[in-house]
């Protein structure tokens, strides 16, 4: 059922991940947004890719973009495009190559396509609903599953974002944690689809656009994504903030849900 949307979204994320190389191998300035993050040329250009691309081939379709104005019409529509076009633009400005394209159709509240692209290694992650997770990189296609491990697990980190509150919790639960590693972007929810990590807990906020991708490739890989309170995240919401913080983890027991 959602092939051809699929289709468009990793074209439109390899796309726009060309464009973003363009600026990330030249010079370019930063701006300011009004929540300090930092804006780049390279954001809004990428955006421009993705939303025409998705418009032409979608056009009753709504979007909800990180670098676009909202104009909540897009909450009447059971059918919404919510599109990171550089995910870790920190990661960008200071070159530690850890930034993504994140592209997901919700419908009626909930992800049923995800697509992660890495511009600077070329690697995919994609999922569709009921359909698997899966990882691209070199015309090769393997097939995401979570690791089994139930002990000295691996917890993946924000390198721009942590928190007294995630400094408590691993400290918590230090007999547990065999390594932290710090990671950019949404490529935290990527490892642990690919079995290369257990956990990653966010407990500051994040928006829609940051989460609704790598949702959906790492519950198709057999992982376990909730809000802090373990209430159901849901999409295209008014207050597109995820206020409540989120925890992905390779399965529903984990001990460090305790």
């Amino acid at each position: 059922m959602y092939e051809k949307a699929l289709s468009v979204a990793k074209e439109a994320a390899i796309e726009a991940g060309k464009v973003i190389m363009q600026y990330y191998k030249s010079s370019y300035e930063v701006d300011i947004k009004e929540d300090d993050s930092p804006l780049t040329c390279a954001d809004k250009a990428a955006d421009e890719v993705i939303e025409k691309m998705i418009r032409d081939a979608f056009p009753d379709d709504a979007i909800l973009s990180e670098e676009s104005v909202d104009d909540m019409s897009r909450l009447e529509e059971t059918y919404v495009w919510v599109i990171d076009p550089m995910d870790g633009t920190k990661e960008f400005i200071n070159h530690t190559d850890e930034f993504t394209v994140n592209i997901a159709l919700v419908k009626d509240g909930h992800p049923v396509i995800g697509v992660i692209y890495v511009p600077v290694t070329r690697e995919m992650y994609y999922a569709y609903k009921g359909q698997g997770s899966f990882y691209e990189h070199d015309g090769v296609i393997t097939k995401n599953q979570v690791s089994d491990r139930k002990e000295n697990l691996r917890l993946v980190s924000s390198k721009f974002h942590k928190s007294e509150a995630f400094l408590d919790f691993v400290e918590k639960h230090a007999k547990d944690i065999s390594a932290v590693e710090s990671v950019g972007s949404s490529l935290k929810g990527c490892m642990i689809a690919r079995g290369l990590a257990e956990a990653y807990f966010r407990f500051g906020y994040t928006s829609e656009w940051d989460t609704a991708a790598q949702q959906i490739i790492a519950e198709e890989a057999g992982g376990y994504f909730m809000q802090l309170d373990h209430t159901v995240m849901t999409y295209n919401r008014k207050d597109v903030l995820n206020r409540k913080g989120f925890y992905i983890v390779n399965n529903a027991n984990s001990i460090l849900l305790g």
